[in-house]
């Protein structure tokens, strides 16, 4: 053991980067200063890739071209590393969470879904909601949804945790996959025997019909094998670049192999999708194994709020991200924080290990969210490069992402993927912007400064202080940009101006600023954003002197002669867009998948259950009005365009890089620690919402983006709730008080850029990364002793 404690502390200082970045982890974690204390603190001893080295090939941590050197040399098979990565779901991904109940009383429940081979089990404590609500004697208003047991829909002998919850601290589960891609558990509508291998002879009376197609598709084992018998140690990784990695699809997304609902639970009259997604089905054709069905957030459909019922029973917002038919996942560095966003279970899964990649989707912050939270990486490409999202999503301000443990293996997927896609209209769009090359050969290392030449711009507007929550993750965020970027790689830094955030003396100022783009561009292009009410009747970007309304002003501030409102920066600039109204996208969808039972929105309603009573009044409200409002499908009258404000920030950061020779820019991809599941958000201030600091704005803009670990957070200021005065609500309010985590949380740099600039997004997230090293894997989520048999028996 001591050797291997040494080969790790070498292992890991030829990873540092030197002197400038061994102060940034000093002042960030104390007196610790390198990436070996960074491990130390997580309790990771032995590091994944030490032991790897010792003792062979495992799936831990390994990346994609480990993985292919492994089967090559006859380390593994692929069906060792399935059977591996199946021994880790068994192991750890069962329930995280526990009910939030009036009184804290013991449940009883029956069991979840069958997931690994075995049922999901609950635990029958609750906690009292009082712990998390105060003066709840005293509270006055709408009934409150607790917590509690339901039965689903979708298999009534079936049970799901519904309403309030919490996460459980070092609960060792995760509940990262809903779905397995595992004989009789893979389907609801053919599950058990109705899904036995053909060479098992005739289905059971009583199975579905359709079931007898479905089974002939494969397992994940049974492909796995399937790749085995055929290429066994020599596989075409030209034509097979994925061979055998092993993909967590978000479940917005169809895999004809598996359960597909939008993480619903709705009643299709068959369960499993006829096709893929296009990249679903262009990277199993690249040799991926469809190995299961990712956590995420319920999909939604139309609703009309405005029609419910004022009395019906509410749910304080408590942080919960999680599916009908899936649950709540939870974070691998702390079970009781939230993974974020409605992509947390693709989080999740390759964080702990439970996947090698997954595909995720982003409309909004539900790739980078939980990216940025479990310590993985994101690879969000101009939009177009890859498909839009699954059911009901793909818009325009809708894609696909990749989350992987490293930058070289999301750019090894995204190489796997890109391209033209019939079925997909958007994928037409960037076909020129597409270089020749791979993009895996703008990956690039940490040696001899490989961003000499290179601008970065930090966007200082996603790094205010706002309150001091916001504090530690940007300070430390900036000591990275200045000792890494700049002191270690050699780029030149140029920073943002906002009024809420001091100028730094040390990094020049743009000389064109995203201001200046604005008071150039929207009194041209979308003068009636000006025209925006606040709540109160007031017109929210006004400016002393001037009637924002006006031809007069329009010209003023295009000349440069009036001022532009300080209201107006690229926090707001993505807030309060209106998109197409109704259920064209997800009928759409519905359509195409002709299922027998589900056909359209309507028939959705019949067939599902909903998270709240709230949400399913308003989606029978908006099917009892469909006559009324459904056909209209415009944007709702008066609001901002969401289509015309995004051309608008393409041509405002397109001009902003222009005018300051910028290649990319940089900032923190929250300045938020991760809050608890059931507590309470940091709330909104200064149009930085209380999950994200940057909003909307890069769905907007459709450019490529790159979130990477970039180190650990240990403060944290706890958002809580307090009791309206009126008594008839909970608000929440921000901390004041500073908590040292229990657990180092991770945190994460974002790297962006204009449609078109991927190549030089990946060329500053490769070096930043292969200079810091940020990532260690969740400690209490290491080997489990049947992966260490199953790849024994494998290299015998």
């Amino acid at each position: 053991m001591r050797a291997l404690v040494q080969l790790t502390i070498k292992s890991a200082r030829r990873r540092t980067m030197g002197l400038a970045t061994r102060r940034i982890a000093r002042r960030a974690l104390g007196s610790i200063g390198s990436v070996v204390a960074i491990g130390a603190l997580l309790g990771a001893w032995p590091s994944q890739r030490a032991v790897a080295q010792v003792a062979g090939f495992h799936v831990e941590e390994a990346t994609i071209h480990e993985l292919h050197r492994a089967i090559q040399s006859g380390q593994t098979t692929c069906q060792a590393v399935v059977q591996a990565y199946l021994d880790r779901a068994r192991a750890y991904n069962g329930t995280c969470t526990a009910l939030v109940t009036k009184d804290g009383a013991p449940i009883t429940s029956g069991l979840g879904p069958v997931r690994a081979g075995a049922a999901v089990s609950y635990p029958s404590q609750s906690v009292p909601a009082s712990k998390i609500l105060p003066d709840l004697d005293q509270y006055a208003g709408p009934p409150i949804e607790f917590g509690r047991m339901v039965k689903t829909v979708s298999d009534p002998t079936v049970e799901m945790q519904y309403g309030m919850r919490v996460g459980i601290a070092d609960a060792g589960q995760l509940n990262a996959l809903t779905t397995l891609n595992i004989r009789g558990e893979r389907s609801v509508t053919c599950k058990g025997d109705f899904d036995k291998a053909p060479s098992a002879g005739p289905l059971p009376a009583g199975a579905p019909a359709v079931c007898e197609e479905f089974r002939k598709q494969p397992d994940a084992i049974e492909r796995a094998a399937e790749l085995d018998k055929r290429f066994g140690r020599a596989p075409d990784l030209n034509k097979m670049p994925m061979y055998c990695v092993a993909f967590a699809w978000k479940t917005w997304y169809d895999a004809k192999d598996m359960r597909a609902t939008g993480g619903n639970d709705v009643k299709y009259a068959m369960d499993a999708p006829k096709v893929d997604s296009p990249d679903v089905a262009l990277l199993r054709e690249k040799g991926a194994i469809s190995l299961a069905i990712a956590n995420a957030s319920s999909t939604g459909g139309p609703t009309l709020r405005d029609r419910a019922n004022p009395m019906t029973p509410v749910t304080p917002d408590g942080n919960y991200a999680y599916g009908l038919w899936g649950g709540q996942p939870c974070n691998p560095y702390d079970t009781e924080r939230v993974p974020r966003g409605t992509s947390a279970g693709s989080g999740v899964a390759v964080a702990a290990n439970l996947a090698a990649c997954s595909i995720c989707e982003q409309s909004y912050a539900s790739c980078k969210g939980p990216a940025s939270r479990n310590n993985v990486v994101n690879l969000l490409t101009t939009k177009g490069v890859m498909m839009d999202g699954g059911p009901g999503y793909a818009n325009a301000g809708d894609r696909a992402g990749i989350m992987c443990r490293t930058v070289a293996d999301a750019v090894a997927v995204l190489d796997a993927a890109k391209g033209f896609k019939s079925h997909d209209m958007y994928t037409a769009l960037p076909v020129g912007l597409v270089p020749k090359e791979p993009y895996a050969t703008f990956v690039t290392g940490a040696k001899n400064k490989p961003l000499k030449g290179m601008r970065i711009g930090i966007v200082r507007e996603f790094m205010v202080k706002h309150v001091k929550n916001d504090e530690a993750i940007s300070d430390q965020l900036d000591m990275e940009f200045k000792a890494v970027l700049r002191d270690s790689l050699g780029a030149e830094l140029v920073e943002s101006v906002d009024p809420r955030y001091p100028d730094d003396p040390t990094v020049p100022n743009m000389k064109y600023t995203f201001q200046d783009a604005f008071a150039e561009i929207l009194p041209q292009t979308m003068p009636e954003y000006f025209w925006q009410m606040t709540p109160s009747g007031e017109l929210e970007f006004a400016v002393p002197g001037y009637d924002v309304r006006t031809l007069k002003y329009a010209l003023d501030l295009a000349l440069g002669v009036a001022p532009l409102s300080e209201k107006l920066n690229l926090r707001r600039i993505s807030s309060n867009l209106g998109t197409p109204r109704g259920s064209f996208y997800l009928d759409k969808y519905l359509r195409e998948r002709g299922d027998a039972r589900v056909k359209d929105w309507a028939s959705w309603v019949a067939n599902a259950q909903f998270k709240s009573v709230s949400e399913g009044e308003a989606a029978q409200n908006y099917v009892a009005t469909a006559q009324e409002i459904g056909q209209d499908v415009r944007e709702p009258a008066g609001s901002i365009s969401y289509i015309k404000m995004q051309t608008v920030f393409r041509m405002v950061v397109q001009k902003v890089m222009a005018e300051n020779h910028i290649d990319a820019f940089v900032n923190p991809e929250n300045t938020l620690p991760p809050y608890k599941i059931g507590y309470p958000a940091e709330p909104e201030v200064n149009n930085r919402a209380g999950n994200s600091c940057c909003g909307a704005f890069t769905a907007m803009l459709g450019g490529p983006e790159i979130d990477v670990p970039a180190g650990y957070t240990r403060v944290a200021y706890e958002p809580h709730f307090v009791l309206s005065a009126d008594k008839t609500r909970y608000i929440a309010v921000s901390g004041t008080v500073e908590t040292r985590l229990p657990h180092p949380m991770p945190i994460s740099m974002m790297v962006w850029a204009a449609p078109g600039s991927d190549p030089a997004v990946i060329k500053v997230a490769s070096s930043y990364e292969a200079a810091t090293h940020h990532r260690v894997p969740p400690p209490a989520f290491g080997r489990v002793a049947a992966s260490r048999k199953s790849e024994t028996t494998a290299r015998r």
